[in-house]
């Protein structure tokens, strides 16, 4: 089997289910692992045993190393699935020129909050990577049912067609089905904002508002998404395609949802603290409503769940008195 051409870096639940998909389309995949006991187990046992346990992997077909360096020299295309609170560390830990040349997917549904910017503008402002050498993998999808085999798609975006496409020809398989878009902005922005939304609906699960409550809100939340997509990149779109719609939806109701576990804990009277602890996993949503608030401050859209949510996470207001209020608002 030849040397890795593509490398995932992030060994969590979406690093793990991409490395699944990778790998079994009998590709030697390259694997960033930042703990050694980790490769132990899944080299012994076949699973990550940290996240996304029931994926079954291959590790004949896996070059993990726990060096970043190594990984990402030894590959052409990098898939980034590191969560983005942990991504300027990361990479911080590669020379000036590492991606220099490289073609990189992000796979992460977060801000860096360092800089407040999405992965993309990240590496195109501080790692040098081209616009044509970029692309974005998202939803609608959640790593745990990849990891079950069940049908699930995802959207894969460049400005590059070919390169579009052979990311999705390497991703594609028996349970998993991929379309395409140029939409490099408009869907990284859209998938972290679904997760701000998940935790706001969540918060509404926590708190005992009903399906009715919630259609509303979910309803409302596209709309909120399309204005600050627009705002921030104004290209024609369609909003209600799975990339939008779909991705939010899926993480708005699903019980696979991080962000809604955590705004769930969040809104039966966990601190926030005390959720992230209970959870052991990292909830997006809780440090993008943070990035958002304090780029909308700038552009003065229309958020108000957005701004409720960061508000019930940031300001400590307690959630049954801001969910009422954005009840009014959302009428």
């Amino acid at each position: 089997m030849s040397q890795p051409r593509i490398a995932v870096i992030g060994a969590g639940s979406w690093g793990t289910a991409l490395v699944k998909l990778l790998s079994s389309n009998d590709e030697k995949v390259g694997w960033w692992v930042r703990r050694q006991e980790t490769i132990d187990h899944i080299t012994k046992y076949g699973h990550n045993p940290d996240y996304t346990s029931g994926a079954q992997l291959d590790a004949a077909r896996l070059a993990m190393d726990t060096d970043i360096r190594a990984v990402v020299d030894g590959a052409d295309v990098l898939v980034i699935a590191v969560p983005s609170a942990f991504l300027k560390t990361a990479l911080d830990q590669l020379g000036p020129d590492a991606l220099k040349g490289k073609t990189c997917f992000s796979a992460v549904k977060g801000i860096v909050p360092e800089t407040n910017q999405i992965v993309g503008e990240y590496l195109f402002d501080h790692w040098g990577v081209q616009k044509p050498m970029f692309g974005v993998i998202c939803g609608p999808c959640h790593a745990e049912e990849v990891a079950l085999e069940r049908l699930s798609y995802l959207t894969i975006a460049s400005q590059d067609p070919q390169k579009a496409e052979h990311m999705g020809q390497a991703l594609s398989g028996r349970f998993l089905k991929t379309t395409l878009s140029d939409d490099i902005y408009g869907t990284e922005y859209a998938a972290i904002l679904k997760n701000v939304i998940a935790v706001c609906s969540g918060i509404s699960v926590g708190l005992g508002y009903g399906d009715n409550f919630r259609a509303v809100l979910v309803s409302r939340a596209i709309q909120e998404i399309e204005r600050f997509v627009t705002a921030v990149h104004p290209i024609t779109r369609d909003i209600n395609e799975p990339a939008y719609l779909g991705d939010l939806l899926v993480t708005a109701y699903s019980t696979f949802s991080r962000n809604r576990e955590f705004g769930a804990m969040v809104g039966k009277g966990y601190s926030v603290r005390a959720a992230q602890l209970e959870m052991k996993m990292v909830a997006e949503g809780y440090y993008a409503v943070k990035c958002v608030h304090e780029i909308n401050e700038k552009l003065g859209v229309d958020m108000p769940i957005t701004g409720a949510t960061y508000r019930m996470l940031y300001e400590r207001i307690a959630p049954t008195i801001e969910m009422r209020l954005l009840s009014d608002k959302l009428a």
